[in-house]
């Protein structure tokens, strides 16, 4: 391709992923969440590929990842399944993960059951409600639920409306030169399968906490500075439940888009860490968790065959 992107097809059980690599060197998967495809990380890897292999895929039942069965059940396992799939295809070994909303729940799924395949995860904003205390557990939930209602009794336009408040997305909240995107007839059928499959998902998906507390020291939580959604809240409870500091990135909880620079040099700063013992998954972190005094029952992971 013109801009040194290299392109594929990979054939996983029930669809056909599509991603995109660009740059050299060590590999850096980044998931997006909501609609966003594997150009929705075009920005914020003009940042990074001049230091690594920026990977990224559209998630299985987007435009150019196609089910085989238009009606296949998709939940966060799969996508977590997914995009292992997609590290030992292009990966060639343990790599970096950025995930945002979304993405950041898949790349926490992808280090509790895939763990020898992440190097360090930056988890940004994950949606996970089950970590919000009552009442604003329940806030969350009821706001989520709103969406998928009006997406199915008054349609697209009417839930889109709703999706940046969920998120506490400001939309001025943006670098000069960056523009709003406009939709294009690929992203509307994103957004579509979107809210018909993957934000049900999110809603219903639970943590599998044996697995992240054995990875506590190579997960990051993280949240943007101007982030007011209930997404920064789960982000902030992330990091108290693994021991763990949270880190601040510029903008909101789509400021990987809207502030592509300055995200992408913070990026720098967090994966510069990902050195010493800690970036070999198969050996922990000399610092490890901190323990937490009121430690709590954890969930128990569903179980997949």
């Amino acid at each position: 391709m013109r801009d040194g992107s290299r392109t594929g097809l990979l054939d996983v059980p029930g669809a056909t992923l599509h991603y995109k690599i660009r740059g050299d060197g060590p590999a850096l998967l980044v998931l997006p969440g909501g609609d966003g495809d594997a150009d929705a990380t075009d920005a914020l890897a003009a940042g990074l590929t001049g230091r690594y292999a920026v990977i990224s895929y559209d998630r299985r039942g987007q435009v150019r990842s196609p089910l085989q069965e238009a009606d296949a059940a998709v939940d966060v396992a799969t996508h977590g399944d997914d995009a292992a799939r997609v590290l030992a295809a292009v990966a060639g070994g343990p790599a970096l993960v950025f995930g945002v909303s979304l993405g950041a729940l898949i790349g926490l799924d992808l280090i509790c059951r895939h763990p020898h395949q992440v190097r360090r995860l930056v988890a940004h904003e994950p949606p996970a409600t089950e970590l919000l205390p009552e009442p604003d557990r329940q806030q969350a939930v009821h706001a989520q639920e709103e969406i998928e209602r009006l997406y199915r009794e008054e349609g697209l336009a009417a839930a889109t409306r709703r999706l940046p408040a969920l998120g506490g997305v400001d939309v001025t909240d943006r670098e000069p030169d960056v523009a709003v995107p406009r939709p294009r007839p690929e992203r509307i059928a994103n957004l579509a399968f979107f809210l018909t499959h993957d934000a049900p998902a999110v809603r219903l998906h639970r943590l599998a906490w044996p697995g992240l507390r054995a990875a506590a020291g190579r997960i990051v939580p993280a949240a943007g500075v101007t982030s007011t959604g209930f997404p920064r809240q789960c982000a902030r409870a992330l990091a108290e439940e693994l021991g763990r500091p949270l880190a601040e990135f510029p903008g909101g909880h789509s400021g990987f888009v809207l502030r592509p620079a300055a995200f992408a040099a913070r990026l720098h700063d967090v994966l510069d860490q990902a050195t010493g013992p800690a970036q070999d998954p198969a050996v922990a972190d000399p610092a490890g968790p901190r323990p937490r005094s009121d430690e709590r029952q954890a969930p128990r992971p569903v179980a997949r065959p």
